[in-house]
């Protein structure tokens, strides 16, 4: 869609120039701004000449930049002991759009716009992320996604801010993970989506997306019994009604999902800790 308001776009290739007018916003890949009419807006500054490496690998984060597309997450190599790495494709895949959206829509931005069936929203909060902010002139700030996400299309940023990257803890991506999704056609956006996470320690943490304002995650200090974690998502309060599914339809089969993964995790817990053949042949158990 043609922006008839827009008169400028601004390509700044350093900080310095990522300032912003009155009427003037950021431009990701632009995938969700061109599709709908953008009223009061009359510039774009546009942050993809900004040169930043899509996915960068520390000692202990995986940063993804606010620019990398869809694409470009969906190839994330595996790495030795990334138990949580199918998450990355189950989420990606859950955007549901061509491979022409793939290759410009960011990460960034499908945060940013806040939809509840944002599915880099899901991806973020199921493993924790953090999101590092660029405030209006200098310094930055962090706040976790799942903070960052206010309702529907509201996000935390201030005027003048930009979200620069999201930062994941490598332990989170070698962490057990549970995954279900659900939509009203084969084709359809996202009713609801339910992540688990089980971290090393025996914390787990269920996320649920989709079908709610804003994510909501549940955090236990091991894995719950069926009626706490059951007590636990009906105890989230702001399901909701759009075209896409109907609040209790949404919240019913969040309870299913959560309910299946927490199977899942429990029954993969149990099988790691039962002794293999050779530890108790060396200690003289009958096999």
């Amino acid at each position: 869609m043609d922006l008839v308001g827009v008169r400028e776009v601004r390509v700044p290739t350093t900080r310095d120039e990522v300032v912003f007018a009155q009427g003037e916003i950021p431009l990701g890949g632009g995938t969700w701004l061109f599709s709908e009419p953008q009223p009061g807006i009359t510039g774009l500054v546009d942050l993809t000449a900004l040169g930043w490496d899509p996915v960068t690998l520390t000692h202990d984060q995986l940063i993804i930049s606010a620019t990398c597309t869809i694409a470009e997450l969906s190839r994330l190599p595996y790495r030795d002991g990334w138990q949580a790495h199918p998450l990355v494709w189950q989420c990606v895949n859950s955007l549901l759009a061509s491979f022409k959206i793939w290759n410009i829509a960011t990460v960034g931005g499908n945060v940013c716009t806040a939809l509840p069936a944002g599915a880099m929203i899901s991806l973020m909060t199921g493993l924790d992320a953090t999101a590092l902010i660029w405030m209006a002139g200098a310094g930055e700030r962090r706040m976790p996604v799942a903070q960052f996400i206010m309702g529907v299309r509201q996000n935390e940023l201030a005027p003048g801010e930009v979200l620069r990257a999201i930062e994941i803890p490598l332990e989170h991506l070698t962490a057990r993970t549970g995954f279900r999704r659900i939509a009203l056609s084969p084709l359809g956006r996202t009713g609801t989506l339910v992540t688990a996470r089980l971290d090393h320690g025996g914390e787990t943490v269920f996320t649920v997306t989709g079908g709610t304002t804003r994510p909501r995650q549940l955090r236990f200090d091991d894995i719950p019994d069926a009626a706490t974690l059951a007590t636990a998502v009906h105890s989230i309060n702001d399901w909701y009604t759009d075209p896409h599914g109907a609040a209790d339809w949404r919240e019913a089969m969040s309870a299913v999902f959560a309910e299946e993964i927490r199977q899942e995790l429990q029954e993969s817990e149990l099988q790691e800790s039962e002794p293999h053949e050779s530890e108790l042949h060396e200690s003289g158990e009958a096999l």
